[in-house]
Parts: C-alpha cells; sequence; structure tokens
C-alpha cells in the first residue's frame, strides 16, 4: 500500500482511497487499515475526518477510479463487474449499487421500469404527476399495492379516478405499452435527477418517516432497531434530532432545554449558528439575559468548528433526554415529531 505515502499520493486520489475506506464494512476496512504503516494511515485517517457528506458523484468516481486501476494492474476475475457490484452490495446497499452501476457498467444497468419498483412514493409521484392517466396506471400495476396506493394518494385529486378507472380496466398490456412506459422513465429520471445517481433509503430518510410518524411509532420501532443494529439505531436517532430542529421549539420547551445548558455550552453552540437562527434562543430568555449573551459571543472571537460542533451536540442530547421525559415537545402535537 506504499502508493498512500505523502510522496506517492496526491490529494484526490487520497480523497478517493478514504472514499472507498469508508465504504466498506467495520471488519474488511480494519483489516485493510491493519496493513497500513503510520504514515500511511495519518494520511488517510486525515482525508476521512475531512470528508464530511460524501455525494454520489464522489462514490461513483472513487469506485470507477478504483476499477480503472485494477484493470491497468491484471487483476484477473471471470466477472469484474459482478464482483464490483457484489462489494458495492455489501457497502452501500442493492437499491444505491444499481443506480451506480447504471453509470459505471451501463451494459448492465437495470430497466427504469425495474428501478421504479424500489423507489419510495415520495420520489415516484413528481416523476408521473404529469403523465397521462393511461401510462401511470400502466406503472401502478407493477408497483406493490401499499406503495402505488401512496402514489395515487400523492397524484392531483383531478386525475385520480381518471387512473383508477383504467387501472379496473386495464386488461392484458402489450409490450409496446411498457417500452413507452420504460422511455417515460428513464426520460423523467433524467429530467428530475440529470444523470446523478437517485439516492434513497438510508438513516436520514428513515429518520424522517419516524418523524412524521406519531411518537409511538418512535417508541415502537427504536428499541426493535437497536436490539437488532445498535450502531443503526444511533445514526438513525441522530438524524432525527440534529441541532436545526431546535429552530422549531416554542419559547415554553426552548426555556426548558435552556435551563439544562451551561452558558458555556450555549455561547459555543450559537457562536456557528447563522444570527437569524440564534432568535429563537434569544426569544426564551429575558432581554437582559439575551444581551449578555450576545456579548459574550461576540467576545468569544475565533473557535474551532469542532468546539461548536460538539457544544450542539451536547445540546441536541439534552433536548433528546428532555422530550424523551416529556419535558419538551418537537412537533404540533404530543404525538408529533419534527
Amino acid at each position: 500500500m506504499s502508493e498512500l505515502s505523502h510522496d506517492g499520493l496526491s490529494p484526490t486520489d487520497a480523497e478517493r482511497a478514504a472514499v472507498m475506506i469508508m465504504l466498506l464494512d467495520n471488519d474488511q476496512a480494519s483489516a485493510l487499515l491493519g496493513q497500513l504503516d503510520p504514515a500511511e494511515l495519518r494520511l488517510l485517517g486525515e482525508r476521512m475526518c475531512a470528508l464530511g457528506e460524501i455525494s454520489p458523484a464522489a462514490i461513483e468516481d472513487a469506485i470507477a477510479r478504483f476499477v480503472e486501476k485494477t484493470e491497468r494492474m491484471g487483476l484477473i476475475v471471470s466477472d469484474r463487474v459482478g464482483q464490483v457490484r457484489s462489494l458495492m452490495t455489501r457497502a452501500i446497499g442493492d437499491v444505491k449499487t444499481e443506480s451506480l452501476m447504471q453509470r459505471i457498467a451501463p451494459e448492465q444497468r437495470t430497466s427504469s421500469l425495474e428501478l421504479a419498483r424500489w423507489l419510495t412514493p415520495h420520489v415516484l409521484v413528481p416523476l408521473v404527476r404529469d403523465e397521462h392517466p393511461q401510462a401511470i396506471a400502466v406503472l401502478l400495476v407493477q408497483l406493490d399495492a401499499e406503495v402505488a396506493a401512496s402514489v395515487l394518494h400523492g397524484l392531483p385529486e383531478v386525475i385520480q379516478p381518471q387512473v383508477v378507472h383504467r387501472i379496473a380496466t386495464l386488461g392484458p398490456v402489450s409490450p409496446e405499452a411498457i417500452v413507452m412506459l420504460e422511455d417515460m422513465l428513464a426520460r423523467r429520471i433524467t429530467e428530475t435527477h440529470g444523470r446523478a445517481a437517485l439516492t434513497m433509503g438510508g438513516p436520514r430518510e428513515a429518520a424522517d418517516i419516524i418523524n412524521a410518524a406519531a411518537r409511538t411509532v418512535e417508541r415502537r420501532i427504536m428499541p426493535e432497531i437497536a436490539r437488532q443494529d445498535k450502531a443503526l439505531a444511533r445514526a438513525i436517532e441522530n438524524e432525527m434530532f440534529k441541532f436545526e430542529h431546535l429552530f422549531a421549539l416554542d419559547d415554553k420547551s426552548m426555556g426548558t432545554l435552556l435551563r439544562e445548558v451551561d452558558s458555556d455550552t450555549l455561547i459555543a453552540a450559537l457562536k456557528g449558528t447563522p444570527h437569524d437562527n440564534r432568535e429563537v434562543f434569544f426569544r426564551a430568555m429575558s432581554a437582559r439575559a439575551a444581551d449578555g449573551v450576545r456579548d459574550e459571543i461576540a467576545a468569544r472571537g475565533r473557535m474551532k468548528m469542532a468546539e461548536v460542533l460538539e457544544a450542539q451536540k451536547a445540546m441536541v442530547a439534552a433536548a433528546r433526554r428532555l422530550a424523551t421525559e416529556g419535558m419538551i415537545v418537537f412537533g404540533a402535537g404530543d404525538d408529533d415529531y419534527v
């Protein structure tokens, strides 16, 4: 792995290597990192910490470069595309893998109709809402009943009866109709998402769904997920409760939270918060206390972002605890989370 030395690796290559490591599961990544020397580990560790959110384009670039290098090295496999697909599936799941492989190996791609079967209703509705009811009907009969029902609900009310009527009277669907549906979906996916891979699923999407459900759903689901996969449960919880969610607290809940947070933590957390968003915190204080915090923030000077994020995490942790205890409420009512 001498390519990871300072002399032999450009920053771009180091970032690609970091992305590839992040795609592996913990056991695979640990085994690979164990083969590096200290200098290589430090360089790769720095790049991994600096990655931030990894976009689909960055994943594609890293994987494509990996495939390119293995071909130059003469790595012999009977089914290279299948091997890459298998490794990617273990790293990022079936749907994301299929989406990326459409560009890495387009001759191996799955049809747009097959991809549509994996899409969530909120992704599907914008793709088809302006299409002819007949085309929508042909698509809906290809989907699971629950997904089809959600898509139907998301369509304009004026065309919903037309779609249902066509479903009920559809009869045999000709191969030509399926081809037309494939073409329509391929066109709409390209128009809506460009050539970027569709990002589907993951902790953030799971958190969004749980946040939108009643609180009893979260209480029922999260313990079971934690029992099966503690790391995944933590990832979902981190997406469910972010610092930005505190901006939606009402004055009473915010006041309760502020009484649980020491002033140094509050000042550090607000130091990295846009001025407009600070007002939700100041509204829950007396005018004198708010002015004092503003002065402290101005006097604090420059701070490391890591310190700001740590303070914000502490406030989020306090908010999560208070929400669990029923002391504060996220959302419009007792059964809601935001």
